[in-house]
């Protein structure tokens, strides 16, 4: 996790810019629905590729495993890029660590995220992910960082234990369920940045 959320501003910058590139005239919510197909076609693919290979001939399940696990690692720094690419198009520069460790956590664990966010913080308001940078003071923020750390672990941790164990499912099994589970958790992840910032702003900042 602190690996993915040390993503320079740069990596976000380009990453708007390829969701901008077919038409450099696109609205903020044309690019955030660019960067929402773009975020779950990258994790549906990775999933469905070390499923693939992991299936494949020769491959031992200590193999397979490891190739999950590092599968793991990419799926975190997808989320993370994902996640500060929507804050910046809404226009919330988040550039100290714990305030992005917030909203990583929170748009990754989906309604419960922005539950344990709400009941922290108390005053974060429907659209939390644009008070987290605006009004929630950094004591606050390391407090709901704990709690968030601990639902992640277990929430997060455990799913993830469950998809690498059906990606070295043999007969490319493996690859319709590591596919499958990652387009299910980057669509778990659109709908919470979409709870967590609101509407895209009309015209750009």
């Amino acid at each position: 996790m602190d690996k993915a959320i040390a993503i320079q501003s740069p990596l976000v910058a380009k990453n708007i810019a390829r969701a901008r590139q077919r038409n450099p005239e696109a609205t903020p919510e044309q690019v955030i629905r660019n960067l929402e197909r773009m975020y779950i076609s990258a994790l549906t693919g990775t999933g469905a590729a070390v499923g693939g290979a992991a299936a494949a001939p020769g491959v031992g399940t200590g193999v397979a495993l490891a190739l999950s696990a590092g599968e793991a690692l990419s799926s975190l720094e997808l989320s993370a890029l994902f996640a500060l690419s929507i804050a910046e198009v809404h226009g919330v520069r988040i550039d100290e660590i714990e305030r992005r460790r917030t909203i990583v956590m929170g748009i990754m664990l989906g309604g419960s995220g922005s539950a344990t966010i709400s009941k922290v913080a108390e005053r974060t308001g429907q659209h939390w992910g644009r008070q987290i940078v605006a009004k929630v003071p950094g004591e606050t923020l390391k407090q709901i960082n704990k709690v968030l750390g601990k639902h992640f672990v277990t929430k997060y941790g455990t799913k993830q234990g469950i998809i690498v164990l059906g990606r070295v499912a043999p007969f490319g099994i493996g690859a319709l369920i590591g596919g499958g589970a990652n387009a299910a958790l980057a669509t778990l992840a659109v709908r919470a940045g979409r709870r967590a910032f609101g509407p895209p702003p009309p015209t750009w900042p």
